[in-house]
């Protein structure tokens, strides 16, 4: 379990080497991205060090993307299904403690969400979440919500509670793609005090949901951490360390990365302890995308319509659009609480015409259903050669 390597790489030597590194070996970093770099290459591409070299960096981060991707950007739509949550994440809207209408989405409210979101634009991708409430809003209910849009999107992915091995097995055989999770923080010292109380307080059971995912050949995982608790740079090294971890044990599997900002949340006492600019948070894209050739770097709306257009030569592959983060928010309690203020409200067509101006293409749809289908069957009977 990555719970048991995450001993062995202390938080404090980890910053400590990052912000030792120099220009030297950023460039030695460089030279060597056309292969796969080492975590420790990593850390001098996200190091203040490598500040001088964004320009070639970003040359090479479009080089690479446009090599494994193409000009394409993938769009996907999330649906919020419930707010109701037993933890007390202090920096989240959504926490238990927060004196809000608490909304579960009936499956017929479901299927309105469904059709709402089919009309604002073409997806395929549709990604499922939840708070944390397993006894109301737990797998079975999820397994329900998986079957009703099943029939209407190729591609389902959820951002829920983390699972059991067997419960993600469930999921899949009733048509689930992807997994998305984000741990938020790998500082394991320091992680119970933005997670005091719930499951989410138990931090090894949430950092090896990700080895559940694996074992229970889940398509892709989607992995992160959030802007703003610790030191970033220290955060996404953990990041880079637990996705190699991933990619070595797990390696049929696909991943995707993404880089959250903190956003202010409905209570309003939270206030992020470290504030990422545009600039840092390119250079972090970039070098991850110099770090690893083949991972999907994904952008959400928590970005505004601006930084989102800029960087679109820059490495991202997927985006959000047309968001809404409160349950229902489409069609059936569009006043409901968000657990995030959404930063970009633009519209999926006016997205896809913006990405169209700077010479990219729009993916609606990644994977066909028989492709998936096929994919779920292997794991279940592999080939004996």
């Amino acid at each position: 379990m990555f719970s048991d390597e995450l001993e062995n790489i202390p938080w404090e030597e980890t910053t400590k080497t990052i912000y030792a590194k120099t220009a030297a070996d950023v460039e030695r970093a460089i030279q060597k991205s056309k292969n796969q770099l080492s975590v420790d290459d990593f850390m001098a591409l996200i190091s203040p060090a490598a500040e001088p070299y964004l320009e070639q960096m970003a040359q090479l981060g479009r080089d690479y993307t446009q090599m494994r991707f193409g000009k394409t950007i993938s769009m996907y739509v999330p649906l919020y299904l419930t707010n109701s949550c037993m933890n007390s994440c202090v920096y989240c809207g959504f926490q238990h403690s927060n004196p809000i209408k608490r909304i579960i989405l009936t499956e017929e409210e479901i299927m309105n969400e469904l059709e709402a979101i089919k009309e604002i634009g073409p997806f395929q991708n549709l990604l499922l979440v939840t708070g944390e409430n397993p006894r109301e809003a737990g797998v079975d209910y999820l397994d329900k919500a998986i079957r009703l849009a099943k029939p209407m999107f190729n591609n389902l992915s959820i951002e829920v509670m983390p699972l059991s091995a067997e419960e993600y097995s469930q999921l899949t055989e009733a048509g689930l793609f992807g997994v998305v999770c984000f741990q938020e923080t790998y500082n394991k010292a320091r992680y119970n005090v933005y997670h005091p109380r719930g499951m989410k307080s138990k931090f090894d059971w949430r950092v090896n949901g990700f080895d559940r995912m694996g074992q229970a050949g889940v398509h892709k995982v989607g992995m992160g951490v959030l802007i703003g608790l610790e030191d970033w740079r220290t955060d996404v090294s953990m990041l880079a360390y637990h996705l190699r971890y991933m990619q070595k044990n797990y390696w049929k599997t696909k991943y995707s990365v993404n880089f959250p900002r903190m956003r202010p949340s409905e209570n309003g006492h939270f206030q992020p302890n470290v504030i990422m600019t545009d600039k840092e948070y390119v250079q972090l894209m970039l070098a991850f995308r110099m770090f690893d050739h083949d991972v999907d770097i994904s952008v959400s709306t928590r970005e505004n319509k601006e930084f989102r257009n800029n960087i679109i030569p820059l490495g991202v592959t997927s985006m959000s659009a047309g968001s809404k983060t409160d349950p229902g928010g489409y069609a059936t309690y569009p006043q409901a609480l968000e657990q995030f203020a959404v930063s970009d409200e633009r519209t999926p067509q006016t997205v896809e015409d913006d990405i169209r101006k700077n010479g990219y293409e729009v993916v609606w749809k990644d994977w066909d259903g028989c492709l998936q289908n096929d994919f779920a069957q292997n794991q279940l009977n592999p080939p004996l050669l």
